[in-house]
C-alpha cells in the first residue's frame, strides 16, 4: 500500500488539475441548452476513466449517457465486486451575481476549489477514481473488482436509472454499493452516513376567476388565489415546528438514546450557524435539536411560490390563479405516496368552496436506513479511521438520494454513503467548494476501502 500512497501524494497537484478542467464543464442537467455541455461531460468521465487503465464506455438513454467503467477483471472466482456511483451532472449555478468567482471557472483559494459541483458531485468520485490509479499504475493488485457507474440525471430525479439497472442488472451483480455525494461535520470527523431521509413533492393552484379582476370593483366579493394558497399553506404548521397534518407523522420511527447520545457529541453552535447561513436564528420541531431536526424529522417545506403581478411597480388586480411548489422531507418508515395523499386530502378539506384546488403531483423517493453494525459498514469505519486519522461517526443525513433506494430493490445490496463534502461546502448554493484536503483525504480513504472490504 505505500506505493499507493506515494502515488497519490505525487500526483496530487495533476490530480486538482484534472478536476478543474472536470468542473469547467457546464453540464447542468435540468436546462435542455446545455445537452452539449452533458455529452461533453459524459465522454470527458469516460476518456478520464480510459486513460487511468478501465474499461469504459457510455451507454445511451432516453435522457442523458450513463459512464460504466470496470477494473481489469482477475481470473478465478469468488473476488467481491462492488459498484461505485457517482453523477457528473450538476445543479444551475444561478444567481450568477452572487458568485464571487464564474462558476465554471474553477479558482483555487486556500485549500479550496471553488466552482459548480466541485463537491456535488465531480470531486467526490474523482476521488475514487484517483484511488484505483493509484493502484493500476503501482502495479498494485486491487483486492476486489470494481465497476465505476457515473450518471447524468442525479440533479433531476435520476429518471432513466432505474430501467438502466433492470437491463443490466446481470452485469452488474455486485456485493454492495460505495457512494460518496454525502457530508462530513468536519475533517476531524469523517462519517458513514447510515440514513437519508427520502422526499415525496407536489404543485399547488388555486384556481379563482377566469381572469385578473380590478381590486376595486371586485374586491371583497370575489376570493383572491393568492390569499387562499398563503392561508391553506400555512395551516400545514403550528406556531412550534410541529407538521398539522392529520397522520403525518404515523410511521415515523423515534431516534434510539443511543443515536440522540451519537448526534448530541457533534459540535454545533446554534449562534454560529446562523452567523453563516445570514439569519437572525435557527428555528426547528420543539423538542429536537437542529441536527435531529436535519437528519431525522420530517419536513414540509415550500420551494417556490407564483401569483399575481410581478412588474414594477403596483398592479392592483385580484391574480386569477396561484401556485406554490411543495416538498416534504421523509423519515425511516414514511412512504411517500401515503404521506402524499394524507396531505392533498388535508388540503381538499380545508379548501374553502369559493376557489377550486388543483394538485400536481411530482417526483418522490423513499427514505434509507442501513445498519452500522454490518461487516461492510465496519470496514468503511475502519478505512476512514485510517485515512482521516481520527474517530469516524454516524449520520443521518437531511438530504435525498432516491436511487440507493433502486440499488436495494434492484441489486439487492446495501449502500455505503462516505461522504466528502464539509458544510460550508455551498453545495446547491453560489459559491460551491471543494475543500481539497478533503479530496486528498478521500483519495486515501477509498484506497484503503477496497483492502478493509475484501478483507471481511
Amino acid at each position: 500500500m505505500r506505493s499507493v500512497f506515494d502515488y497519490l501524494k505525487a500526483q496530487n497537484t495533476r490530480f486538482i488539475r484534472d478536476l478543474c478542467d472536470y468542473v469547467s464543464i457546464p453540464s447542468v442537467s435540468a436546462q435542455p441548452s446545455h445537452a452539449s455541455d452533458m455529452q461533453r461531460a459524459a465522454e470527458w468521465i469516460r476518456d478520464h476513466a480510459r486513460g487511468i487503465g478501465l474499461e469504459a464506455d457510455l451507454h445511451v438513454t432516453p435522457g442523458n449517457p450513463i459512464m460504466v467503467a470496470r477494473t481489469p477483471r482477475k481470473a478465478g472466482k469468488g473476488r467481491p465486486h462492488y459498484l461505485v456511483y457517482g453523477h457528473y451532472d450538476v445543479q444551475p449555478p444561478e444567481p450568477f451575481e452572487l458568485w464571487k468567482t464564474p462558476p465554471f471557472e474553477p479558482t483555487q483559494r486556500g485549500r479550496s476549489l471553488f466552482g459548480r459541483g466541485a463537491s456535488d458531485n465531480k470531486g467526490q468520485h474523482v476521488a475514487h477514481l484517483n484511488a484505483v490509479e493509484a493502484y493500476l499504475k503501482t502495479g498494485t493488485e486491487l483486492p476486489c473488482d470494481l465497476t465505476f457507474l457515473i450518471e447524468g440525471e442525479e440533479e433531476i430525479g435520476s429518471n432513466h436509472l432505474a430501467a438502466f439497472l433492470k437491463a443490466k442488472k446481470k452485469e452488474l451483480k455486485c456485493d454492495g454499493v460505495v457512494i460518496s455525494d454525502t457530508g462530513i461535520p468536519s475533517l476531524k470527523q469523517p462519517a458513514l452516513t447510515c440514513a437519508l431521509r427520502g422526499i415525496v413533492a407536489f404543485e399547488l393552484k388555486v384556481l379563482g376567476p377566469n381572469r385578473d379582476l380590478h381590486s376595486g370593483l371586485f374586491g371583497g366579493s370575489v376570493d383572491n388565489p393568492a390569499m387562499v394558497l398563503c392561508q391553506l399553506l400555512a395551516q400545514l404548521r403550528d406556531d412550534v415546528g410541529h407538521i398539522t397534518i392529520p397522520g403525518f407523522y404515523d410511521e415515523v420511527v423515534d431516534l434510539t438514546p443511543t443515536e440522540r447520545r451519537g448526534l448530541a457529541r457533534l459540535p454545533f453552535d446554534a449562534k454560529k450557524e446562523a452567523k453563516f447561513l445570514g439569519v437572525p436564528k435557527l428555528m426547528g420541531e420543539k423538542g429536537f435539536t437542529a441536527l435531529e431536526q436535519r437528519g431525522t424529522r420530517p419536513t414540509l417545506e415550500i420551494n417556490g411560490l407564483t401569483s399575481g403581478y410581478q412588474g414594477a411597480g403596483s398592479k392592483t388586480i385580484i391574480p386569477s390563479w396561484a401556485s406554490a411548489k411543495v416538498t416534504c422531507r421523509l423519515v425511516p418508515d414514511q412512504k411517500p405516496e401515503v404521506v402524499r395523499k394524507r396531505i392533498l386530502k388535508h388540503l381538499s378539506d380545508i379548501c374553502p368552496a369559493t376557489v377550486k384546488l388543483q394538485i400536481t403531483p411530482a417526483h418522490g423517493g423513499e427514505p434509507y436506513l442501513v445498519s452500522p453494525d454490518s461487516n461492510q459498514a465496519k470496514a468503511a469505519l475502519r478505512a476512514l479511521r485510517i485515512a482521516f486519522g481520527h474517530e469516524p461517526v454516524l449520520l443521518r443525513e437531511g438530504g435525498s438520494i432516491p436511487i440507493v433506494n433502486d440499488f436495494k430493490r434492484i441489486l439487492g445490496v446495501d449502500t455505503l454513503l462516505l461522504g466528502l463534502a464539509l458544510p460550508d461546502d455551498n453545495a446547491h448554493s453560489p459559491n460551491e467548494k471543494f475543500d481539497l484536503d478533503c479530496f486528498a483525504k478521500g483519495m486515501k480513504m477509498g484506497a484503503l476501502l477496497w483492502q478493509e472490504l475484501g478483507s471481511i
